[in-house]
C-alpha cells in the first residue's frame, strides 16, 4: 500500500468501551471531508459491519478471506451507504481463523501484506481503520503489525488505567517484535458523563499518566449514537447535531492535526 496511506488500529482488550463506534464514526467524520477511507472489520461480531448497514447475507466476502489468502483487500472491500467510505466486513468464520493461521511462518503478518498489494493510485484509501476484537490475539496482533499508530478507546470507569497498561505493553511487545514503527496515535475517553465523580476522576488520572497522549475530545455517554446501530447507520448520519456525534467531528479534526505532525516530523 501507498505509503501516504495511514492504518489506525482502534484497539482495546476490553469490550464495551465504544471501539467500534470510534471506529464507525471517525471513519466517516474522515469520509466526510473527502477522505478516502476503508474500515477493516476484524471482530467475528461484525457490529462495525452491521453498524454500518451491510447485510450479513451480503459479506460474500471477508476479512478472514483477506487473512487466509483467498481474496485481495481491494476484492473484499465493500462500498457503504457513506461516500468515500468502505468496509472489508466480517463474520463469524473469523472465530476459527487462528486456527488455521497459527502454524504459518507469517502468522503476524496476514493483514500487513494483504495491505500491501491494495489499490494505489486514484482509486488509493488515504486512512486505513482497523477495528479489533475485544481481546489481544492473534487478529489484533494481525492489526498492530500492519498499522502506522493505535488508536485507544478507553471508558471512563474505574479499572481503566489498568486494562491500558496492558495494552501498551502488547504495542511494546509488538514493536520490539514486528512494527518498530508503531506509535500511539492517541487515547479517546469514552462514555463520560460528567455528573459522575468517578468519570472525572478517571479522566483527572488518565491525563495525568499519559498526558498529551490523551485526546482533548471526549466522547459523552449519548442515546443517539447508542441508538444509531440499530439503523445501520453512523451516529453523524443518524443525528448530526447530538452532542457524540459532534465530539466525534471534534475528535477526527485532532486526528488530522495528530496525522499532519506525524507526516511533517
Amino acid at each position: 500500500m501507498n505509503s501516504a496511506t495511514r492504518i489506525i488500529t482502534i484497539a482495546n482488550q476490553k469490550g464495551g468501551v465504544g471501539k467500534t463506534t470510534t471506529a464507525i464514526n471517525l471513519a466517516t467524520a474522515l469520509a466526510a471531508i473527502g477522505e478516502r477511507v476503508l474500515i477493516i472489520d476484524l471482530d467475528p461480531q461484525g457490529n462495525a459491519s452491521t453498524g454500518l448497514g451491510i447485510d450479513r447475507r451480503d459479506r460474500t466476502l471477508s476479512s478472514y478471506d483477506v487473512l487466509v489468502g483467498e481474496a485481495s483487500i481491494a476484492e473484499a472491500a465493500m462500498q457503504t451507504a457513506v461516500p468515500h467510505l468502505s468496509i472489508v466486513p466480517s463474520t463469524l468464520d473469523l472465530l476459527g481463523v487462528e486456527m488455521e493461521i497459527s502454524g504459518l511462518p507469517d502468522r503476524a503478518l496476514r493483514l500487513r501484506n494483504a495491505l500491501r498489494t491494495a489499490p494505489e493510485g486514484e482509486g488509493r484509501f488515504s486512512y486505513v481503520l482497523v477495528d479489533c476484537p475485544p481481546s489481544l490475539n492473534l487478529l489484533t496482533i494481525n492489526a498492530m503489525a500492519a498499522a502506522d499508530s493505535v488508536l485507544v478507546p478507553l471508558q471512563c470507569e474505574f479499572f481503566a488505567l489498568e486494562g491500558l497498561s496492558q495494552l501498551l505493553e502488547t504495542v511494546e511487545q509488538v514493536r520490539a517484535g514486528i512494527n518498530p514503527g508503531l506509535t500511539i496515535q492517541g487515547i479517546v475517553l469514552t462514555m463520560f458523563d460528567g455528573r459522575n465523580n468517578l468519570a472525572n476522576q478517571v479522566v483527572d488520572d488518565v491525563r495525568a499518566h499519559m498526558g498529551e497522549a490523551v485526546y482533548q475530545t471526549v466522547i459523552p455517554r449519548n442515546v443517539r449514537v447508542s441508538e444509531a446501530p440499530s439503523h445501520g447507520k453512523p451516529a453523524i448520519l443518524y443525528d448530526l447535531k447530538c452532542t457524540g456525534s459532534q465530539a466525534y467531528l471534534q475528535l477526527a479534526s485532532e486526528v488530522i492535526r495528530r496525522e499532519r505532525r506525524l507526516r511533517a516530523a
